[in-house]
């Protein structure tokens, strides 16, 4: 058992969220019961994933993508009003943290994803440091396939010039607006969460390979890895519940 003040400074020790710009609260959004026993964690704080973690026994959720974002009226209704409640009602706390989920250089998505793709960055990118790179010698069947394999599902992959893969970039997520950065930092491939038009067009013309394996798949292993260590820090319970996103 832990005090949840204790987990919340750890969490906050170890991901350092004031470091960050970000698109909404990191760190404690739901405030719920004081004693921590078992943590559940998960990629994002919805109904399905909150009632697998209530029928799991959990009494704290750490996540990636929590409930508020800015742009939000702030008004409790509809989904949002019914998330809340389900917390609520099963006193739970919520911690979500975005961006430094992405960053942490050991427990975050992105090197997370790196580990299992046999990646080892060695140099940040784009805004806020927030893109990962790695020396390597494959090219990009063998990398499309391995993250295929790790991930589970196929990748969509718009091919370069056909170059040896000797630096490639990553960002998991929403990140495809880093490919740019990615180019101009020397990657001769890039790999995230999601594709959209303009990515197609520049893998073409700039010979740089794009791979979109998706936002949900490539953000499933930075909240695990935390949470199993803060769990390990106060001889906590923990269990990973991953509710399928075809995003």
């Amino acid at each position: 058992m832990a005090e949840r003040k204790d987990v919340e400074m750890c969490l906050q020790a170890l991901l350092q969220p004031e470091a960050f710009k970000d698109y909404g609260p990191n760190g404690l959004q739901v405030e719920g019961a004081r004693e921590v026993r078992h943590i559940v964690s998960g990629v994002t704080a919805s109904l399905a994933f909150i009632d697998r973690a209530i029928a799991a026994g959990a009494d704290t959720l750490l996540v990636h993508h929590g409930l508020f974002w800015r742009g939000q009226d702030g008004r409790l209704t509809g989904w949002l009003a019914a998330r809340v409640r389900r917390l609520m009602a099963a006193n739970l706390n919520l911690f979500a943290y975005h961006l430094p989920l992405d960053a942490h250089a050991e427990f975050g998505n992105n090197a997370q994803l790196g580990l299992r793709l046999g990646l080892v960055a060695d140099a940040r990118f784009g805004e806020q440091d927030l893109g990962f790179m790695a020396p390597a010698a494959t090219s990009l069947e063998v990398l499309r396939v391995a993250a295929q394999c790790q991930l589970g599902r196929e990748p969509l992959a718009v091919p370069g010039d056909g170059r040896t893969l000797r630096r490639v970039a990553w960002c998991t997520g929403g990140a495809q607006g880093y490919f740019e950065a990615a180019i101009e930092a020397g990657a001769d491939a890039f790999l995230t969460g999601e594709i959209s038009e303009p990515q197609a067009h520049l893998a073409r013309e700039t010979g740089v390979a794009f791979i979109a394996c998706g936002h949900h798949a490539t953000e499933r292993f930075g909240a695990p890895a935390v949470a199993a260590h803060v769990a390990a820090q106060f001889g906590l319970t923990h269990e990973f519940i991953d509710v399928e996103n075809p995003a």
